[in-house]
């Protein structure tokens, strides 16, 4: 079993014995919780069910208790918070532009998006054998999306509020809600050309976002605020001293910047450039949880990733606020938010790669260009996911649902635009392509060789990089397309 199956049975543990005051100190275990409190209600809740199914797995000191009945059960809470996502996706296919012809049901661009994003390969992985639960989350991140479409803003507002409480990574596309919000909601009009009418802002508007954000706010961290405990409660959510890196680099930027500094670090010990007695062995490679310094390359601090990330987000917000572009121009914005924090985030896990994938679907099944980006980040995208599943009988079953899910994002998405130019060109196809080789070596080739014994990260580290290539690729041609776009609508408005 991974290890989430013990950290969310400890959390149950935790807020079912312990009281309030004791949740983001108790230590018993190393997975301590670090999640905002509406998620420790949230387990909270789940605890009172949990003990008719097996009371031990609610005993703090059981550590890694893992009986069937325990196991059962949180299988069973995954699958139940996910009538939330399937209803967040029916709500996100409501929302759609139906007016493209099809004489098929299964070419219509609704059946489409309900496929990509009820059977993501991703976050199948991640929720139902690696063991989270993101789809309850996801759900309400799309939930929010679809009310912000329809135009519904405050319970858009209210939505992801409540969804920044249960988990806080989201607040890497807060600032597309936010300007959004600013520019659709608090100004309710526009001059013929699309720029703000600054005599239309509305301070009702903003004072009921406003009251939105300090309700929640107050309802999730006004207890802590009270027992004095918001200092602990803040250093469990941001955990600075883990490492830039994650036990397995995230593919971004900063797997591509650890990797660089590998390969110099070699070169200089091979032109005695550099004194191997002063470097420390495996700092970064050791799959380990900590904090390293780079051997040639400056180190990395929190501070340089909230600014490389900071710069990142600045065009695509800078977009939506001149050029909103409507629903459209906010994913958009959304999806090279998440993008950005991926690539330059402090310590980013793998998994988040999934919050610019899902929303990326719904842009997917709009125009050419997005379903081509689409294409090349969910593939290399869920590639990168494949460590999560380390053991020999999940071999089969990830590459099996893998290739599943990618013929038929790439048979169903081709149909789409089949009229279209292709979807890919011959370098992004021979990128995709090269995917298949990489895993054969991983896998397959790689245990059976000496070097397994001396370099084990060599695999994560092959993954990881390559993956980072694909994926840094999609961020900037996105990029490139969305101010592209902004460009070619701003000539046609002159």
């Amino acid at each position: 079993y991974s290890t989430d199956f013990e950290v969310h049975r400890n959390w149950l543990a935790i807020t079912h014995n312990l009281p309030l005051s004791q949740w983001y100190y108790e230590a018993t275990s190393e997975w301590t919780l670090d999640y905002p409190p509406f998620f420790a209600w949230f387990e909270y809740a789940l605890s009172h069910i949990a003990k008719y199914f097996d009371p031990q797995m609610l005993v703090v000191e059981n550590l890694n208790y893992t009986s069937r009945a325990t196991v059962f059960f949180q299988r069973l809470s995954v699958i139940f918070t996910d009538t939330l996502f399937i209803y967040a996706v029916h709500e996100c296919c409501r929302c759609v532009n139906g007016k493209r012809a099809a004489k098929d049901i299964l070419e219509k661009p609704t059946f489409i998006l309900a496929v990509l994003l009820l059977w993501n390969f991703g976050l199948l992985i991640v929720d139902h054998i690696h063991f989270q639960y993101n789809g309850f989350l996801f759900g309400l991140m799309l939930l929010s999306v679809a009310r912000l479409c329809q135009k519904r803003y405050l319970e858009g507002a209210l939505l992801f509020a409540i969804l920044l409480h249960f988990k806080h990574i989201y607040i890497y596309v807060a600032p597309a809600y936010g300007i959004y919000l600013l520019r659709s909601y608090c100004f309710t009009a526009n001059n013929a050309d699309g720029s703000l009418k600054w005599r239309s802002f509305s301070f009702l508007h903003v004072t009921l976002l406003g009251l939105i954000v300090c309700l929640v706010s107050a309802l999730s961290l006004g207890p802590f605020l009270v027992l004095g405990q918001l200092p602990q409660v803040i250093s469990r959510l941001f955990p600075f001293k883990r490492g830039l890196c994650h036990a397995y680099w995230a593919p971004n930027f900063w797997a591509l910047y650890n990797a660089m500094d590998k390969a110099l670090t070699i070169l200089g010990l091979k032109c005695n450039f550099l004194d191997g007695t002063k470097i420390p062995k495996a700092s970064m490679t050791g799959g380990l949880v900590q904090e390293f310094h780079h051997t040639v390359l400056p180190s990395v601090t929190p501070l340089a990733t909230l600014i490389c990330t900071f710069i990142a987000i600045l065009p695509s917000v800078f977009c939506l606020w001149f050029k909103p572009q409507g629903p459209r121009g906010f994913l958009q914005c959304l999806v090279l938010c998440a993008l950005s924090s991926f690539m330059f985030g402090w310590h980013v896990h793998e998994k988040a790669i999934l919050l610019a994938i899902l929303p990326l679907s719904l842009l997917s099944i709009q125009r050419a260009k997005d379903a081509g980006i689409y294409l090349i980040l969910a593939t290399t995208g869920h590639f990168s996911l494949f460590p999560l599943l380390f053991t020999p009988p999940e071999l089969p079953i990830k590459i099996l649902l893998m290739l599943l899910f990618t013929v038929y994002s790439f048979s169903s998405l081709k149909s789409l635009f089949r009229r279209e130019k292709p979807l890919l060109n011959w370098l992004e196809t021979i990128y995709l392509i090269q995917l298949v080789p990489l895993e054969i070596f991983c896998e397959i080739i790689f245990p059976l060789t000496p070097w397994k014994g001396h370099f084990p990260f060599v695999p994560l580290l092959l993954t990881s990089v390559y993956c980072a290539l694909g994926i840094t690729y999609a961020w900037l041609k996105l990029y490139i397309s969305v101010l592209t776009e902004r460009i070619s609508v701003r000539q046609k408005a002159e």
